[in-house]
């Protein structure tokens, strides 16, 4: 049986990864998706195990010591990480599986993995992205400033990655997705 393959994608905030991913997972049947565990407090309309595992910081600091990690980082006192096993697993029985992480946790796996294909999902343009961030109703003023000051700098970092698509549609960036995992084939 032929392994498996890694899809790591990455792209600011307001970029639209979770509306693509959503998309893409309808159109390639068998696709997986590496689940993170992270340390923050569950938000409203999250469940433990769909995109995230609630853990606490000692289980989280434990999975450090232990080397169970692919990536991690701790971001505003909490701690996200990829745990390393569920994607091994998955690429050893042949499944092709998606992570989605920032630019740092995206660098440390194709450290570990070069063999990973990476993608970056940027925003059309700066202003389209201010307006989604301002369009989700979420945030103050102040966090879209923060969010915007991030984004520059991790599309700075967009040369890093094998493959860059623009998202100014929906469909178009989910069919040119899919084409880099069919193709990688």
């Amino acid at each position: 049986m032929s392994k498996g393959r890694l899809f790591v994608i990455s792209g600011p905030s307001g970029s639209g990864k979770d509306t693509i991913l959503v998309e893409l997972f309808k159109k390639i049947p068998g696709l997986r998706f590496s689940i993170s565990s992270i340390t923050r407090p569950m938000r409203k309309g999250e469940k433990q195990g769909e995109k995230y595992n609630f853990i606490s910081r000692e289980e989280f600091k434990n999975m450090i010591e232990n080397d169970l990690l692919l990536e991690y980082n701790c971001f505003v006192d909490n701690y996200y990480g990829t745990p390393k096993m569920p994607v091994i697993a998955a690429i050893e029985k042949g499944e092709d599986i998606i992570i989605e992480v920032d630019v740092n946790g995206a660098k440390q796996i194709r450290e570990k993995i070069p063999e990973c294909i990476s993608i970056f999902i940027m925003p059309p343009d700066l202003e389209t992205l201010r307006q989604r961030l301002c369009a989700r109703g979420t945030e103050s003023e102040q966090k879209i400033n923060e969010r915007m000051r991030s984004a520059k700098s991790e599309i700075e970092r967009a040369c890093e990655y094998d493959y860059t698509v623009v998202n100014d549609d929906v469909n178009t960036a989910v069919e040119k997705i899919a084409a880099i995992i069919n193709k990688s084939k």
